[in-house]
């Protein structure tokens, strides 16, 4: 009972720090860091992050051989991690060496890197997939149920951790953005005598013409304080 209380109390303290971080990056780091720290049996741990379509990418890792791990995995289609991704919420494998699922991502990850056991899970917000955390071992059959069942609420923290840094750095990007669009509007003003409506319509037209996107163009003008030719 007094370990399992000191693993709630740690993962408590462990939310908390990842709620403080200011980045998504900077959250995953500080998460996957954690995970080593209070999971049992954990050697390494990184967390995947799913963008737009189909790309997946190494957002956070304890250890940059995972960098390695979760690139091989999509360059074979295989993996626990894309398992998780697209068919369980829990994936575990007590000896990669020997997994069937993953013919050949396993035998070479035990290989190359010496890492056996690991359970990935598949990361939520409200409805929405947002990647996987994934904890490694170097031992075989390093994880026990309660071990897993522990990593399952470390998994909803970080999952919530990441979608409220990354929900921050949209309004950051959005914010940003109609900041540099107001500032094209006003050299457009200046430039050319015109008021606001009109000066926002010239920016939409050159950037139809151009067929660029309107923060990209409105960054251009600020920058290099030239209006390009309709």
């Amino acid at each position: 009972m007094a370990d399992h209380e000191q693993f709630n109390t740690e993962l408590a303290a462990a939310a908390r720090e990842m709620q403080e971080e200011g980045s998504t990056r900077e959250a995953m780091e500080r998460a996957v860091m954690l995970a080593t720290k209070i999971l049992p049996g954990c050697d390494a741990a990184g967390v995947c992050v799913v963008y737009r379509g189909a790309r997946v990418d190494t957002h956070a890792s304890s250890d940059d051989s995972l960098r390695q791990v979760d690139l091989l995995q999509h360059e074979l289609q295989e993996g626990p991690c894309l398992d998780a991704l697209r068919e369980q919420e829990v994936v575990q494998s007590a000896d990669l060496s020997v997994d069937e699922r993953w013919p050949e991502w396993g035998p070479k990850v035990a290989g190359r890197v010496g890492l056996f056991s690991i359970v990935s899970y598949r990361l939520f917000s409200t409805d929405s997939t947002l990647g996987a955390l994934n904890l490694y071992s170097r031992t075989r059959s390093a994880f026990t149920a309660d071990d897993v069942h522990d990593g399952m609420a470390l998994a909803a923290h970080v999952g919530v951790a990441l979608a409220a840094a990354q929900e921050v750095e949209n309004l950051e990007k959005a914010i940003g953005g109609r900041t540099v669009i107001g500032q094209a509007t006003g050299i457009l003003m200046e430039r050319f005598d015109l008021g606001p409506d009109r000066a926002f319509g010239l920016l939409g037209r050159l950037s139809q013409n151009k067929n660029v996107k309107l923060r990209q163009l409105a960054e251009q003008i600020v920058q290099t304080r030239t209006v390009p030719k309709a």
